[in-house]
């Protein structure tokens, strides 16, 4: 199968690609790498062919890996970058609030009562403080956020 793409849809592949490796890569699941090995070898394979247009400015040759690369210039300029960040902050946020729920309705009703729960139970108990901290985030970011360590007065 033969595929033929402008320099501007080669480039948008580039950064498909390059994006869904990006994505495999933060797969917590280390001891099974086949999955991103496969995202890999797709992203070394179009990156290959791109050195052979006007895209050659953007792949560099990473030794380390033995593989292709857009280089970080273009990373930091890059749509799949622009996408990247807005994934951490949003998992970051959304799980810092499921988190922090979480915690509260374990004090609230004790951990062996919590473990008790059904998912179903668990999530509607938790969507009200969740909803709390959603609130309050969006509208103070990190201020409001501060370290009281139990042994330190604060």
């Amino acid at each position: 199968m033969h595929l033929r793409f402008t320099d501007e849809e080669l480039a948008t592949l580039v950064e498909m690609v390059s994006l869904a490796t990006e994505m495999a890569n933060m797969n917590s699941e280390r001891e099974d790498r086949s999955g991103f090995e496969r995202f890999e070898g797709i992203e070394n394979k179009v990156l290959e062919a791109a050195k052979s247009t006007r895209l050659a400015e953007i792949i560099e040759y990473d030794t380390e890996r033995g593989k292709n690369r857009v280089s970080e210039k273009f990373q930091e300029a890059s749509f799949f970058n622009k996408c990247l960040e807005e994934l951490r902050n949003a998992v970051f946020w959304e799980e810092l609030m499921i988190r922090l729920a979480e915690r509260d309705l374990v004090r609230q009703v004790g951990e062996k009562e919590f473990l008790a729960m059904s998912d179903e139970v668990r999530r509607k108990k938790s969507e009200p403080l969740e909803k709390r901290y959603w609130e309050k985030f969006q509208k103070d970011g990190m201020n409001s956020l501060f370290w009281i360590d139990p042994n330190e007065d604060a």
